[in-house]
């Protein structure tokens, strides 16, 4: 059975020629209303034809005017071709930084969701990349720099199995940290993203507190599985209170049952060390870790103090360092992000139990993004830099 529809008016789907043939298997639900031909009199014809099908699904709706478009079509033809982003089309400091009303939408992949960003987050990888420090392994000039996203999914890759539109999400959105991030970042309308590296927004963070957290997390997390940290060893954090910090003296506490956790930070930032689960609070303006008797299982450097960690762990323990000269027996590791570490932790984080931190300087406005790069580049941010509202 064939079914002619004649100057049907499809809303959205303007560019369709005026009959609209079908042929089945197919599902088709339209309702025609006819002009009336008096104030008594009218006609209205409504009908429903249905048959199977395995992966197409057509609502159609007509009168004597366009039909609005359909949910699925409104999404779709809502998403602009062209979106305002940060870019920079050359290797520096933050006067590279431009702001950009016509840039390209990026495409999506068979494997990617589109995710229109509500809240993106800074991270020191942002600034150095900029910077050119990883030139040789980077992707293309111009670029849309940000790792960190918050956001909702507006459009669905061929092969995306889990995600779907209208999902809430969060995630680190490169892979790879060093090695071809992506040439359209976080810091932008419209971002698309692999599905194996989001997880779903957890439900009791707003997006500004879920921007805060993919990276940082994600390489806390890393960092102590790579040491073996487990149930009963003690560990040291040195600053505490930056973005990685503050989220390894949470895990390892939280997650990963550490006996003693020992953190350092400046005199402003003791209280917050100890609120966020350290056992001992130490003030590196008044005194040097390396010089206390007691020694650590771990120590987990997220500041740049290798040569001085290694002389504050046990014998046979590890020091982890993200930044700096790397000093034996401490070493570096370049973060892989992985969404199953996000859905892995969100209990915790639904539960309370872990929180991000987020600076009390920001959120930073989108139209601030330039002075959130001088800021986060000061190195004296309390947990993480957040940019929000995005347009």
């Amino acid at each position: 059975m064939e079914a002619t529809i004649p100057n049907l008016k499809l809303g959205a789907f303007h560019s369709l020629s005026s009959n609209l043939t079908l042929t089945p298997p197919f599902s088709l639900r339209f309702s025609l209303t006819f002009p009336e031909t008096s104030r008594k009199k009218s006609t209205t014809l409504r009908q429903t034809f249905s048959s199977s099908i395995s992966h197409i699904r057509l609502r159609v709706s007509a009168n004597s005017q366009a039909a609005p478009a359909s949910t699925q079509a409104t999404k779709v033809s809502s998403i602009p071709p062209e979106m305002k982003a940060w870019v920079y089309g050359e290797y520096g400091g933050v006067d590279v930084l431009k702001f950009d009303e016509k840039v390209s939408v990026p495409e999506v992949k068979e494997d990617q969701v589109l995710i229109k960003v509500v809240a993106a987050a800074l991270n020191p990888v942002d600034a150095k990349r900029r910077q050119g420090k990883f030139k040789a392994t980077d992707s293309a000039l111009p670029t849309v720099p940000g790792y960190d996203v918050a956001g909702v999914v507006v459009k669905v890759g061929s092969q995306v199995k889990e995600l779907k539109e209208g999902d809430e999400v969060y995630g680190d959105i490169n892979e790879k940290a060093l090695e071809g991030p992506k040439q359209f970042g976080s810091l932008a309308e419209y971002t698309a993203v692999e599905e194996k590296l989001l997880a779903l927004k957890p439900k009791n963070l707003d997006f500004v507190q879920a921007a805060a957290l993919p990276l940082a997390i994600e390489t806390a997390y890393e960092g102590l599985e790579r040491t073996g940290f487990s149930a009963g060893k003690s560990i040291l954090v040195l600053n505490g209170s930056g973005g990685v910090g503050s989220l390894v003296i949470q895990l390892a506490k939280h997650v990963f049952g550490a006996s003693k956790v020992a953190a350092t930070s400046s005199t402003r930032n003791l209280e917050k060390l100890k609120s966020l689960g350290a056992d001992l609070a130490i003030d590196y303006t008044k005194e040097n870790f390396e010089d206390l008797p007691e020694k650590f299982d771990v120590v987990y450097d997220a500041i740049g103090q290798c040569d001085r960690a290694v002389k504050a762990v046990k014998e046979g323990g590890s020091v982890v360092a993200l930044t700096g000269a790397v000093t034996p027996p401490g070493f570096r590791f370049v973060l892989t992000s992985n969404g199953e570490v996000l859905k892995k932790l969100n209990p915790y984080l639904e539960s309370g139990k872990i929180k991000p931190v987020i600076d009390p300087k920001g959120p930073f406005p989108f139209s601030k993004v330039a002075e959130a790069f001088s800021y986060i580049e000061t190195n004296r941010a309390t947990g993480k830099v957040v940019i929000h509202p995005i347009p």
